[in-house]
């Protein structure tokens, strides 16, 4: 789903199975979309992976983060 989901202009869908990995991707790559594998993440583990997905913000503030976006914007409007 996340790379169907990748062909899409602004759309930065990660499938991940753990926390770390899910804080970073939104704090660092602003993902948008948080895919999870139904047989592999279970429901307890899903609901701990979205809560932090969704109560985890981008680092603006953090210019190397913000040149990565811009980066990729680049890429999506070629």
């Amino acid at each position: 789903m996340s790379v169907a989901a990748n062909k899409i202009k602004n759309i930065r869908a990660v499938c991940l199975t753990d926390s770390y990995s899910v804080k970073y991707s939104r704090l660092h790559n602003d993902a948008n979309i948080l895919c999870l594998g139904g047989r592999v993440v279970g429901i307890g583990l899903a609901l701990e992976l979205i809560n932090i997905f969704l109560s985890t913000e981008f680092d603006l503030e953090n210019s190397r983060h913000k040149k990565r976006l811009e980066m990729i914007n680049i890429l999506e409007n070629k």
